[in-house]
């Protein structure tokens, strides 16, 4: 058995070097990160669009530029932190998401809206999962999946705690005075968090796996990786799409606007619940398997969306399991690099990796809206979704290397 503080001392990831704090930490601001700056947002769109008289069509793609800027932004956010760790990118991020969260409230015009949207893109590129993903790899070395596990496991409940309580306010208060309040919420919790605890040695980068081709160059040019890249760009698309369309989808099957933000957050419960599982579906599963499967089950979920009208509670059951293998694809994104290429360049792999399964995200709640109409509304649109996961599934096939990814903790993930 592997002595886990003699393999972290080999990567530079021992007790030591961690700063104590920083689990918890970043359990408290992905949960109030995601929960205002992400999923607020569908949940006061409709208010927003019935009181500015703004098409939804704008204000979704506003909110979709956001997410391309922060798939532009992760890439060079990567690179800083492979060299010098996530405390400074993290509390800037944090001051610009307050920042942005404000202009947002406060616009008072498209224009302004959609500029405010660009800038929180920018918070969210330093605040969300990739940049706590790359520290976590970094200082947590052989035990990343365990604490990859606990921060997964806290954001996942964003959309349970947020977006209830954003419909609760939303109910006595203005759109406006909502995002006021919840960037206050923002300010008072991920500034101080993110500031103060995550002081401490940023250790070395590990060596490379022996005799394996590792650098930036040579691996993203590589077939595997392009065809992870397609398949996780395809899976993205489907289910950031199927997060931002439910509400209106079940809103059209009957139920009301707070039962249906009642519903994404408790999918938000089943993202936890799911989480639960991954570490005994690693140890069992080849990370190809794996890949596959969780795709697959994805698509599932998603063509039941699209084929279920009812009861309400049979929704919300749907609305749980899927939110069961989302949780899931989040820590599978977020081992992708380190199951197959090690973790020397996590930060700088990951965000390439990430970005074009963030523009995905990014697009998919403006296609959505746009092609809910064309498809025959909602339930057509979640067919179409389906069949995206669908495909994502055959590319997820070739996103491994044939060989197993020997990495340097003494570990071996076979195909």
């Amino acid at each position: 058995m592997t002595d886990l503080h003699t393999s972290e001392a080999v990567t530079g990831t021992g007790d030591r070097s961690r700063p104590r704090a920083a689990l918890p930490a970043w359990c408290a601001t992905q949960i109030t990160s995601w929960g205002i700056v992400y999923y607020a947002f569908p949940v006061l769109n409709p208010q927003i669009t019935s009181s500015t008289g703004w098409p939804s069509t704008a204000t979704t793609a506003a909110f979709s530029g956001g997410l391309l800027v922060s798939a532009a932004t992760g890439i060079p956010v990567g690179r800083i932190l492979d060299r010098r760790g996530p405390r400074a990118v993290m509390t800037t991020g944090s001051v610009l998401g307050v920042v942005a969260v404000l202009a947002i409230a406060s616009a008072p015009n498209l224009i302004a809206f959609s500029a405010a949207w660009l800038l929180a893109g920018t918070a969210m590129a330093a605040t969300f999962y990739q940049p706590a993903f790359a520290a976590l790899t970094r200082w947590w070395g052989s035990d990343r999946i365990r604490a990859l596990t606990i921060v997964t496991l806290a954001g996942g409940l964003a959309s349970t705690a947020f977006a209830p309580l954003t419909a609760a306010l939303a109910e006595h208060l203005s759109w406006r005075t909502t995002y006021a309040i919840l960037a206050m919420l923002l300010a008072l919790v991920t500034i101080p968090a993110h500031a103060l605890a995550l002081r401490g040695p940023w250790p070395p980068a590990p060596a490379p796996p022996p005799q394996r081709a590792t650098d930036t160059v040579s691996v993203t040019r590589s077939r595997p990786f392009l065809m992870l890249a397609a398949a996780l760009t395809l899976n993205s698309f489907a289910m950031y799409a199927v997060v931002i369309a439910l509400v209106p989808l079940l809103i059209a099957r009957g139920a009301s606007p707070t039962a249906a933000a009642w519903a994404l957050g408790l999918g938000g419960a089943g993202q936890t619940l799911g989480r639960t599982l991954y570490a005994t579906l690693a140890r069992r599963t080849g990370v190809t398997t794996r890949t596959v499967t969780l795709i697959m089950l994805g698509g599932i979920t998603t063509t039941a969306f699209a084929t279920v009208s009812g009861p309400f509670p049979l929704l919300v059951g749907i609305a749980i399991v899927a939110g069961m293998v989302r949780g899931n694809l989040t820590l599978l994104q977020a081992t992708a690099v380190t199951d197959r290429w090690g973790t020397t360049h996590y930060g700088r792999l990951s965000g390439l990796l990430a970005a074009p399964a963030t523009i995905a995200s990014a697009l998919a709640p403006f296609a959505g809206a746009a092609l809910a109409g064309p498809l025959g509304g909602y339930p057509g649109l979640f067919a179409g979704l389906a069949s995206a996961s669908a495909t994502a599934a055959f590319f997820a096939i070739g996103g491994t290397p044939i060989r197993p990814r020997h990495d340097t903790d003494g570990t071996s993930t076979p195909p």
